[in-house]
């Protein structure tokens, strides 16, 4: 009489190994996912280089013209001045200073940001100048109120725009790597490795 084989219970079975493998390479298979492209280091550089660019522009059109409305305010002089000439090409406007220490000096206004005043030949106008230099000189209504410094906004405007885009384009680079795994599923979630040249060289011969 035979005896009866004792079962073992269920939490003590193991699957066989090569059963093991077999399941371990169809869940890599399953949780594999193809990676979207990658941002390249050198969007995320140029991205950077022109948010450094339109910061440049911004500071070199912002700070002389706030730096010559602030000299003018403190230790300018007003006085009558006439134009004399308007230019587009390359864009001026000159004047005669007419009331003052300096009158019969002709100067051509400093550009604000860029900007001059729209005006035309022999028109009359109060202008500021520094005594010191009298080819430092605005309108006396642009050293009272400067006009919006357009260009300094713009460019200002741009690097923010640029600093926004390549932020985003970081934080898209780290949650791909950290959200999906390699470029190409593992060798084993495919079926093995590939046998070698030598080892097929092997076989043939």
């Amino acid at each position: 009489m035979t005896k009866k084989r004792r079962r073992r219970p269920a939490e003590q079975y193991q699957l066989p190994p090569h059963i093991k493998r077999a399941h371990q390479e169809v869940a890599e298979a399953r949780a594999w996912r193809p990676r979207p492209p990658l941002p390249q280091l050198r969007v995320i550089l140029t991205g950077f280089g022109l948010a450094l660019l339109c910061i440049g522009m911004a500071l070199f059109f912002a700070l002389p013209s706030r730096s010559l409305v602030q000299d003018l305010r403190s230790h300018g002089e007003s006085a009558a001045a006439t134009v004399i000439g308007v230019d587009s090409k390359p864009k001026y406007v000159k004047v005669r200073l007419v009331t003052s220490a300096k009158a019969g000096t002709e100067v051509k206004l400093t550009d604000y940001a860029g900007m001059l005043p729209e005006t035309e030949t022999g028109a009359s106008m109060i202008v500021t100048y520094d005594p010191k230099d009298p080819s430092r000189i605005l309108t006396q209504s642009w050293v009272e109120d400067p006009p919006a410094n357009l260009p300094a906004y713009g460019t200002s405007a741009l690097a923010v725009i640029c600093l926004g885009l390549t932020t985003a384009v970081i934080w898209r680079r780290f949650w791909i790597l950290r959200t999906f795994g390699p470029e190409e599923p593992s060798a084993s979630s495919k079926g093995g490795k590939k046998p070698s040249d030598k080892s097929t060289g092997n076989t043939k011969s």
